[in-house]
């Protein structure tokens, strides 16, 4: 009975993680959240009736409301440049926030189903993007369900209604209200990965090139001129050519580090490794880009790396060429009651 109910529950986990994910905005807690609904799904199913609503309806009714459950209460997360005004290249980076702050990454192979043709996919990546996640959590939490499932997920307004025990006219309400937030709030611009872009696979290829030799000329060549960096934890953030090189310029910055790419929130991503004191590289952060119109737009180093380990695995071994394009981390399997336990 349980090896049954698991085969017909654990199809659903991958799109379930990435509702949960733009629900939540952090890829632990998307976890912790599908965790608990497949694990009520499964004492639950005995109860379940098809006559009223679709396997895949009602394990997304129950996931909708463990996630209005963990975000009753629970501050804003976001991104650096939500919390404060820009800092100087040079000044105190300050104390770090709590984890609880920030919009979190997340591997794409947790939150992506492999199916669906290049343009769904398209649109797949870009509502993991660090941007669009972290416009989503200024809307309360019922309003983030009913534009998530209607504007990205695609449901009926009535199909959205009757899973969260409401009418159509609510819904439409709803959904009317958040787009004018989000609209409000503004979506940084920037690109999702693009395997087969030629130019961006360039760009990417360049600027990691550019990182491991240190060049802070071709690196500064390839932002925008309003580009950002940032570094979670810490609340430190910088805006514009000039600050950036003045930033790069600094003893010590980068030098010896390499970039490993790793498959991040739908977005050219990477990990950021330094040698250790025995010339071994080891993760020192994983590092989020945003692109636009061949241009570097930002980039976010999550300085956890530790945690966000057990979350991603490691960097790839052997090490692959400079600027290759991002491959999935490996994936750990198993029953609903083990998949990814380890972080716990």
């Amino acid at each position: 009975m349980v090896d049954t109910t698991v085969d017909r529950l654990e199809p659903y986990r991958v799109e379930l993680t990435g509702y949960c994910y733009r629900m939540l905005g952090s890829g632990f807690e998307a976890e912790d959240a599908v965790q608990e609904t497949l694990l009520r799904g499964w004492r639950s199913l005995d109860r379940y009736d098809e006559r009223r609503a679709s396997l895949r309806t009602w394990l997304y009714r129950i996931a909708t409301n463990v996630c209005l459950d963990m975000l009753r209460g629970a501050r804003r997360r976001a991104l650096a440049m939500d919390l404060s005004g820009p800092s100087r290249a040079g000044a105190e980076i300050g104390a770090p926030a709590t984890e609880r702050a920030w919009v979190q990454p997340v591997p794409d192979d947790l939150v992506l189903p492999a199916d669906g043709g290049p343009e769904e996919q398209a649109v797949r990546r870009e509502t993991i993007r660090l941007a669009f996640v972290a416009v989503l959590q200024h809307l309360p939490p019922r309003q983030r369900a009913v534009l998530i499932l209607r504007d990205v997920l695609c449901w009926r307004a009535e199909e959205v209604a009757d899973l969260l025990g409401t009418t159509v006219a609510a819904v439409t309400s709803a959904l009317q209200r958040a787009r004018t937030t989000l609209r409000a709030a503004g979506v940084t611009p920037g690109e999702p990965l693009r395997p087969d872009d030629r130019a961006q696979r360039d760009l990417l290829a360049r600027y990691c090139d550019a990182f491991e030799r240190h060049d802070v000329t071709a690196l500064v060549a390839m932002l925008h001129e309003d580009a950002t960096i940032s570094m979670p934890p810490f609340r430190w953030w910088i805006r514009g050519r000039a600050e950036i090189r003045q930033a790069l310029l600094a003893p010590g910055t980068c030098e010896g580090a390499r970039l490993v790419p790793v498959a991040a929130n739908g977005s050219p991503a990477y990990w950021q490794t330094r040698p250790d004191q025995d010339g071994v590289h080891v993760p020192f952060g994983l590092v989020v880009l945003d692109v636009w119109q061949g241009l570097v737009t930002g980039s976010t180093t999550y300085l956890d790396p530790g945690r966000l380990v057990q979350l991603f695995g490691p960097p790839a071994q052997p090490r692959p060429p400079v600027g290759a394009l991002p491959a999935g981390p490996p994936r750990v399997t198993g029953p609903i009651a083990g998949r990814r336990a380890a972080h716990r």
